[in-house]
């Protein structure tokens, strides 16, 4: 199953879905300033990376779970193929962008290919 299209719509990660009214409840304002603050780094990714970032990011939400494997990860591989046809190299973009999220505070490095979600 394809988890979105190469355009520039793509699914927003779920950190990037900050919610600023709730069933007529109001989040505090500094809850709010601090879940954009932690995702304020992805406009720092160029445009053309960032599409790359956010699928990966969205791919590992789907696993459903918060520690996971670089192995895990590579089991999005021929979607992320589909969705970037150009790259040749996906496994390689993969461990890239694992790197990218985790040098945004979006992902944590645990171990030698172990990672989770803050």
């Amino acid at each position: 199953m394809i988890f979105g299209k190469k355009q520039a719509g793509r699914f927003v990660p779920a950190e990037a879905r900050i919610p600023v009214v709730t069933e007529s409840s109001v989040t505090p304002e500094s809850e709010v300033r601090e879940k954009f603050k932690r995702v304020k780094p992805l406009k720092d990714i160029s445009v053309k990376e960032r599409g790359w970032t956010l699928d990966v990011l969205n791919a590992i939400r789907r696993l459903g779970k918060t520690e996971f494997s670089t192995t895990d990860a590579y089991a999005f591989e021929r979607e992320l193929e589909q969705l970037h046809p150009d790259n040749r190299n996906i496994k390689a973009k993969i461990r890239q962008q694992l790197q990218e999220l985790r040098d945004r505070n979006l992902l944590l490095h645990l171990d030698r290919n172990r990672w989770r979600l803050p």
